[in-house]
């Protein structure tokens, strides 16, 4: 009875807690280990069940103990939460952790490798970098306007105005100094987002599948190689419902006593893959509205907007998206829903 047969463990940066079971549900282990001295204690730990909450490090953790031969299940934190029975400490985490493992359906993350890891680091660093560009083409707009110089959004714009900002005389030399250093952070990170969209364009041909889901329209291949890169895999959902659902962009719940009543989506799951379906499917909107888009589903997608706003009818669209990127992903066909090619309705 002193086997254990399963353990939770609560990670941070330096201290790790254990809580673990054995056959007949009792605890008989509960300690508090150092970073340094984790792998000193599974090497001399037989096999067993390890639930350890999902996140970024908790991928490299669940690598390490299974190499050492334990079987480690990843549990997303809104699903550990309901088993905490008060307070919040390392100790009632890792109870909880160790309960919510032993539950029959409960759902587990599954794990990541290095190179997983490393693909989803370009997508997160490109993210960064767009933010940065915006923050600064936001701030040189704002002070262009404060002497007078203005110019239409967008990035297509920013060029354009620092020419203007350069060539005005009336300027400060001051003024002029601080654009000048502005216009070449800008050039920087503009230098960086294009490295990145390179080597993202070179991991997207290299990957069948991120090619084929690329074929659908609205996706492209940035969305295509997110799908992948964010889904490693896509067996672990039932339907494309549920795969939609994991994405946040079924509605929300709230029946009850029989009645059915839906709200708003969930926006449950990964903001950015969410985002950029709904950007895709948004694109496809604006141009079945003008007439300008053959797709398969333009038909479907007229009819719902003569009854619903534009931006519905993209949420429900990108819900669609997500189903047929899904159904592609398990079953390694290609896209055939119609006859407009990709390009022509891809972001």
């Amino acid at each position: 009875m002193d086997q254990i047969s399963r353990i939770g463990m609560d990670t941070s940066k330096h201290i790790f807690q254990l809580h673990g079971v054995n056959a007949a549900e009792e605890p008989i282990l509960r300690r508090k280990l150092r970073r340094k001295d984790m792998i000193a204690f599974f090497e001399r730990l037989a096999p067993t069940r390890v639930a350890i909450e999902a996140c970024g490090a908790s991928h490299h953790w669940a690598r390490l103990l299974c190499n050492l031969g334990h079987e480690v299940q990843l549990i997303a934190p809104q699903l550990v939460k309901p088993y905490v029975k008060r307070g919040k400490n390392d100790a009632a985490d890792a109870e909880a952790l160790c309960e919510a493992m032993s539950r029959p359906t409960m759902r587990f993350v599954p794990v990541k490798s290095a190179e997983q890891q490393a693909a989803l680091m370009l997508i997160g660093l490109r993210d960064r970098l767009i933010r940065n560009r915006t923050q600064i083409v936001n701030a040189i707009r704002g002070y262009a306007a404060e002497f007078g110089i203005t110019a239409a959004q967008g990035i297509a714009h920013v060029a354009a105005l620092l020419a203007r900002i350069q060539a005005d005389e009336a300027l400060p030399p001051l003024a002029r100094e601080l654009f000048t250093l502005q216009a070449v952070e800008y050039e920087q990170v503009q230098a960086k987002i294009a490295a990145i969209d390179a080597k993202l364009v070179a991991w997207h041909r290299a990957d069948p599948c991120s090619r084929r889901l690329a074929q659908i329209p609205g996706i492209g291949p940035v969305g295509s190689a997110m799908l992948i890169m964010k889904t490693p895999s896509p067996e672990a959902f039932r339907s494309g419902r549920q795969f939609a659902a994991w994405i946040g962009l079924t509605p929300r719940d709230h029946s009850t006593a029989g009645k059915v009543r839906l709200g708003v989506i969930t926006r449950a799951g990964d903001e950015a893959l969410r985002r950029v379906l709904v950007v895709g499917a948004t694109a496809i909107v604006r141009r079945v509205r003008e007439g300008r888009c053959g797709w398969g589903l333009a038909a479907w997608v007229k009819q719902l907007l003569q009854r619903k706003a534009p931006k519905l009818v993209a949420v429900a669209l990108a819900n669609k998206l997500a189903r047929i990127a899904w159904k592609m992903m398990m079953t390694g066909e290609t896209y055939a829903g119609g006859r407009t090619p990709a390009a022509e309705c891809a972001l």
